[in-house]
């Protein structure tokens, strides 16, 4: 996995994306200590509902990106799931940790 921390510039960056307009969602991300793992913070007035299946499609971006320790803080006015991880996947991109993977041996 792919830490937010950049290894070659030793920066440590911040990505955000999205709105509080209604029908859309705020995510930042910030990094972590190595390690530390990927942890969430949701504020949704549809958390109850759905609040599982947000986490689920956040984590899925996360792996499919190969991100870690980073820490996510998604404010949701009721997005739908396309628009969540689009937004995840611009703040991922921002914070440097999508596109900087090195390839695999003997690719």
């Amino acid at each position: 996995m792919m830490s937010v921390i950049d290894k070659e510039e030793n920066t440590r960056k911040v990505g955000q994306a999205g709105t509080l307009e209604p029908n859309d969602v705020l995510i930042r991300v910030e990094p972590r200590e190595t390690g530390s793992g990927v942890f969430i913070d949701l504020t949704s007035s549809v958390k109850d509902q759905y609040g599982e299946a947000i986490r689920r499609s956040l984590l899925a971006v996360v792996a499919e990106q190969k991100a870690s320790d980073i820490y996510i803080t998604v404010i949701d006015r009721g997005a739908f799931d396309c628009t969540i991880r689009a937004r995840l996947l611009t703040a991922l991109t921002q914070a440097g940790a999508v596109g900087k993977r090195r390839p695999s041996a003997g690719k």
